[in-house]
């Protein structure tokens, strides 16, 4: 990756952190923390690694993107705008009862949005299902799936796992944001669920680990994922909890909380600094 698209993708995150905001914050709710620290994946995905057309959302032949972890429906809903799906003012009206933007995706309402999931674990499996369709169709789109590591102290999540792993979906690549922290505290000392890694591989994984705010390491993640054969793959991503927000990083509260006008004002400063 050139140095130039380097910048520009560093630029679109940030974009999309202003519009998490933004989101949250008209709402008075949401779940600022977990989205935050997918801003660099959902940037890379939508902007370098998906075949998708913002102008014909239910184009066939795109590939599918499922956001397990549903909460964090802000930066999904952020990306979409950024990339052209809707505009941009309307992350303003997230989760108003007359919105399309509501707290958790709704594939039939929301531009864009593949799967309708809230329930921790359920995108996971919708995703392998999707992966399989593909494969008895002789279809060549991929499947994408980003889940969260609380949510993988959901045994929906194991057995999505083994399914994927059973019928070889080479064309699923999951995304495992590992923040370390979920409502409750830290994932460890609610119900730890590590070590991670060696989990996926043996239920038949083929496992990469990287940083998810290192563009160049997700580019070679994603393309590494693309090589394997037979088998699905997983990304477990490194990341911080609200990340580029100074008073939002790896703390437990942010992860349902929304700023109030200081806040906001405070949150919106750190962005714009970068």
């Amino acid at each position: 990756m050139d140095t130039a698209r380097l910048n520009e993708l560093k630029e679109i995150a940030t974009e999309i952190r202003v519009g998490i905001i933004e989101a949250v914050y008209s709402a008075s709710s949401g779940h600022p923390g977990g989205s935050l620290s997918i801003a660099e994946i959902l940037t890379y995905l939508y902007f370098e690694e998906m075949r998708i057309d913002p102008k014909n959302p239910k184009w066939e032949d795109r590939d599918r993107f499922v956001l397990s972890k549903g909460h964090t429906s802000p930066g999904l809903y952020s990306v979409l705008a950024e990339r052209g799906f809707f505009p941009k003012e309307e992350l303003k009206n997230f989760r108003q009862a007359d919105s399309f933007l509501q707290g958790h995706p709704d594939m039939k309402g929301t531009p864009g949005v593949d799967m309708t999931t809230g329930s921790l674990g359920l995108g996971f499996s919708a995703a392998c299902g999707m992966a399989l369709s593909a494969k008895i169709k002789g279809a060549d789109y991929r499947t994408y799936a980003v889940l969260g590591d609380g949510e993988s102290q959901e045994g929906q999540i194991w057995e999505a796992a083994m399914f994927a792993a059973h019928y070889k979906l080479d064309n699923l690549c999951a995304v495992l944001d590992f923040n370390g922290l979920q409502i409750d505290g830290a994932v460890v000392d609610v119900m730890n669920p590590t070590p991670l890694d060696e989990k996926f591989k043996a239920f038949g994984w083929h496992v990469i680990s990287c940083c998810a705010h290192d563009f160049e390491g997700l580019e070679r993640a994603f393309n590494e994922a693309k090589t394997v054969k037979n088998k699905p793959s997983i990304i477990i991503a490194d990341s911080i909890k609200g990340k580029c927000v100074s008073y939002m990083e790896n703390q437990a509260a942010w992860h349902g909380s929304a700023p109030n006008a200081e806040q906001y004002e405070r949150a919106i400063s750190d962005l714009r600094a970068l």
